[in-house]
């Protein structure tokens, strides 16, 4: 039987659906801090992927679904590190690795939290500490 829509399709769709239920449940000033332009939710600038995966490794974390906080969190860094490694004179590993350097260290400490924590919650100020940081990072190489 041939399967209309393989493994990684899957995962796209649901990321989307993931993003526009976490959108879904943002305070506005929050859905609409920054105006970019968006696809599906997840806006069309370099770094809106990582940004997607971190929000919604954040939203599952806080209604305490700890194990997909995890998962997202460790998906987002092999994400990351898949498209340093293959993005040739383009990554940002290549044109800037001063910056390249804070985003996966801030990434880095980001994804720990929810990682080590996939049985528990984290503390939720250091959490928020550690997403803020990573999304300010994040904001320098769009």
């Amino acid at each position: 039987m041939i399967q209309p829509f393989g493994p990684f399709a899957r995962f796209l769709s649901m990321m989307a659906l993931g993003l526009l239920l976490l959108l879904s449940t943002l305070p506005p000033s929050q859905a609409q801090e920054k105006r970019l332009p968006r696809t599906a939710g997840v806006d069309d600038t370099k770094m809106g992927p990582y940004r997607a995966l971190a929000q919604l490794a954040v939203a599952a974390s806080q209604k305490g679904d700890n194990a997909t906080a995890a998962e997202l969190a460790r998906i987002l860094e092999r994400t990351w590190d898949k498209a340093e490694d293959y993005g040739g004179d383009t990554a940002l590993s290549k044109t800037n690795r001063p910056l390249f350097d804070q985003i996966d260290k801030a990434m880095d400490q980001f994804i720990a939290m929810l990682v080590d924590h996939a049985t528990s919650s984290p503390d939720a100020s250091k959490l928020k500490a550690a997403y803020t940081a990573y999304l300010e990072k994040l904001k320098l190489a769009d």
